[in-house]
């Protein structure tokens, strides 16, 4: 029996039941919605990635419409949280010029698109312009985290700043994984680094439950 991608299809079957929970139950604002969709674009990478490492549907395109979907989850998360502070968010849209420079280009060079290796757990993909596609994905986590430290000492009521600390402690979590690949790429060991974006979605999980924690408690948007 082929167990490959089942871990995938375990974590998107979980975060679809948290995505329905936050419609049925959490108050439908502005911020609560960007939660929403941050959950939504976490379940639908892992049934993609379920597809193609268990039903081995290996296409270049599956592989094209993962990396399209994940590539939103960065700056969507970094717009949501200064949403949640009532920042100007007018010029947090250039965080997503990457996302959409990299969802035009890709097509040309679809063919080169794949997944290398799947296991239980994870999947390693092919695809072009790595290295640049890392560093503006990783760019927005690295500000969120920094923007949420900072920020949440202008915070007075105290649940409010439990939340923050809970959305803190999720994103510093997807860090982990980014941390070990970088420290063992320097001692030319470069297997987690090649599948870091299905690793960090793994780990999103922890993320997923923080923001829908986060949802659920945050009855009032600042903005209403």
């Amino acid at each position: 029996m082929n167990w490959n991608g089942i871990i995938s299809l375990l974590v998107a079957c979980i975060e679809f039941i948290l995505f329905i929970n936050l419609l049925v139950f959490a108050e439908k604002n502005v911020v609560n919605k960007m939660i929403m969709i941050l959950i939504a674009i976490l379940a639908i990478y892992q049934m993609l990635e379920f597809a193609m490492c268990n039903l081995d549907l290996k296409y270049s395109l599956l592989a094209y419409l993962a990396f399209v979907d994940i590539s939103f989850l960065p700056p969507l998360n970094l717009l949501f949280n200064f949403r949640y502070f009532k920042y100007n968010q007018k010029s947090l849209r250039l965080f997503f010029i990457p996302s959409i420079f990299f969802i035009i280009y890709y097509p040309f060079v679809i063919e080169k698109f794949g997944v290398v290796n799947c296991t239980v757990l994870y999947a390693s993909y092919n695809y072009p312009l790595g290295t640049l596609f890392g560093f503006f994905y990783y760019m927005p986590i690295i500000i969120s985290i920094l923007f949420l430290y900072f920020n949440k000492s202008k915070l007075r009521d105290v649940k409010k700043i439990k939340l923050i600390n809970i959305l803190l402690y999720g994103e510093l979590f997807i860090s982990i994984p980014v941390i070990i690949a970088f420290i063992m790429s320097a001692f030319n060991s470069y297997n987690l680094l090649n599948s870091i974006e299905s690793v960090m979605c793994k780990f999103a999980f922890v993320f997923a439950i923080c923001l829908v924690y986060f949802a659920l408690n945050n009855k009032k948007a600042f903005d209403e």
